[in-house]
């Protein structure tokens, strides 16, 4: 994410990488897997925890490449904004699902196969294959949760300017592609960066990468910039015909 996650350790090295490129562990070298608080997820109207994707996509609230390419038609251009007054903090997360499950949880056990949990709703076993990269996993603690938009992304692009309980449904949306189980590793790499400066190295993820990103930058209004809007319509344009 120049612009995000997975066991104490891990999150603890995400987060300084994230400090240090302006996003981690969900929205920086990392990705966004830090645990902070555990209160209860103000999600938009329509979310749905347990909510499956559907059609063979790996996210959930996924459009077609019609309809993506009309909601990237429709957002705002506009130059990056500033980081001013940015803190991961400021988007709560991850926040608690009930049955003592956060949303990190759900989302290793939603897009993993096989997936066991202990006593705490930890995954203990499960095999995951990162959308980013193509690596199949089967040890969670290499897992991160990426946020699709990084919070620090989200922030230069509009969220600055939201309330609290914005802030935490956006980090913890179960309901469009915002969050995906990734290997920490692709994670990292993407750091809080957007399309233009970092794309999956699996080319043929960049298909549902390129609709992901466009519906959660139209479901919550975010502006994108021209090299930005370039590179996800190339991204569209891989997607079959």
């Amino acid at each position: 994410m120049g612009r995000q996650i997975g066991v104490p350790g891990v999150v603890l090295a995400a987060v300084l990488l994230a400090a240090a490129a302006g996003c981690s562990g969900p929205d920086a070298p990392g990705g966004g897997d830090a645990k902070p608080s555990a209160t209860r997820t103000a999600q938009p109207p329509d979310s749905k925890p347990d909510a499956k994707p559907a059609g063979g996509d790996v996210l959930p609230g996924m459009v077609g490449t019609a309809v993506a390419r009309t909601q990237l038609a429709a957002l705002k251009v506009a130059p990056v904004g500033t980081m001013a007054g940015y803190s991961r903090d400021k988007f709560t997360h991850w926040a608690q699902q009930g049955s003592k499950c956060d949303t990190r949880e759900v989302i290793l056990e939603r897009d993993g196969s096989g997936v066991a949990r202990d006593a705490e709703c930890r995954a203990v076993s499960g095999t995951w294959k990162s959308l980013y990269d193509g690596v199949v996993v089967t040890d969670a603690a290499k897992m991160d949760i990426d946020h699709m938009v990084p919070l620090a992304e989200g922030w230069r692009s509009g969220a600055a300017g939201w309330d609290a309980a914005k802030r935490k449904a956006f980090a913890n949306d179960l309901t469009h592609p915002q969050l995906v189980a990734v290997t920490a590793a692709s994670n990292r790499s993407k750091g809080d960066q957007s399309p233009d400066l970092w794309q999956p190295p699996d080319k043929s993820s960049w298909c549902r990468y390129g609709r992901a990103w466009t519906t959660v930058k139209s479901t919550y209004g975010l502006t994108v910039t021209e090299p930005e809007k370039k590179m996800l319509t190339t991204m569209l344009d891989s997607c079959p015909s």
